[in-house]
């Protein structure tokens, strides 16, 4: 078996024999590819991750002779929570990959939604990353990665970024994952990645902001996207805070003692 694939261990009836599936961690040709895979692909396996406050599965699919390894997250699996609307976690995990992608950011491995064994949730490709890596030293490493990631959790309002939630992968590409605390109107940052505060934001990056909201035909499509995903209010709370970068032209310093932007909002 090549580094290509991997396979996984499928528990059956008969605790004693489980099963196991050959799975392929071969790259699509593209990011359009890989979301109609995730999407039409049979889901074959469903297994329980054992960490986090909301039910995630490890799940293998199958089209053809393609079996691949992804994450699914259903909606029924969210652990209520005070502050955000109840059963809205998955459509912000979409919304993370929609920006993403409309930005041409590719740190969040691609994702859709659609029905699962335990209904509606996102299903998101498998990164097989490297366990051994020390996200302390992700700057000297992936610096431009890294740069993007942190400034998405800001204007994305991530409440969540904990620092298994950046991996990098055996080819050395870094991933971020888990976006869905994400999109609240209200202030929630709560991040890691102390690494940019108060620096400036270099010029490609303050470009594909400025692309974002200043194209019309590229902000109406988003906007579309994120209007059957968000409420009203966040989508204009999100875009206020990529104006407000615009504005400034730098990261904001972060408030030590509450690890939230000091004077931003």
């Amino acid at each position: 078996m090549s580094r290509s694939e991997r396979r996984i261990r499928r528990r059956s009836n008969d605790e004693q024999a489980p099963q196991e599936i050959e799975v392929t961690l071969e790259p699509f040709p593209s990011a359009a590819d890989a979301e109609q895979y995730l999407s039409e692909a049979e889901i074959i396996a469903c297994e329980p991750i054992s960490w986090g406050s909301n039910y995630t599965f490890a799940t293998a699919l199958r089209r053809g002779d393609e079996q691949r390894l992804a994450v699914y997250k259903p909606r029924r699996g969210e652990v209520p929570l005070w502050d955000f609307p109840e059963g809205t976690l998955y459509r912000r995990e979409y919304a993370a990959f929609v920006v993403t992608s409309a930005l041409g950011w590719s740190f969040i491995p691609t994702t859709v939604i659609r029905d699962g064994p335990y209904g509606v949730g996102t299903v998101q490709l498998y990164v097989d990353h490297d366990t051994r890596a020390n996200p302390g030293t992700f700057r000297q490493t992936n610096e431009g990665e890294l740069l993007r990631i942190a400034l998405f959790d800001i204007f994305a309002n991530n409440a969540d970024r904990k620092s298994n939630h950046t991996l990098r992968d055996s080819a050395g590409k870094l991933w971020g994952i888990d976006h869905g605390l994400t999109f609240n109107a209200v202030t929630k940052l709560r991040t890691v990645i102390w690494d940019f505060v108060g620096e400036k934001i270099p010029n490609d990056v303050m470009q594909d902001l400025s692309g974002l909201v200043g194209d019309a035909t590229r902000h109406a499509a988003l906007n579309a996207q994120l209007g059957e995903l968000l409420d009203r209010s966040e989508i204009a709370t999100f875009y206020a805070r990529v104006e407000r970068l615009l504005r400034t032209g730098r990261f904001p310093n972060l408030d030590p003692s509450k690890n939230v932007p000091r004077g931003f909002w």
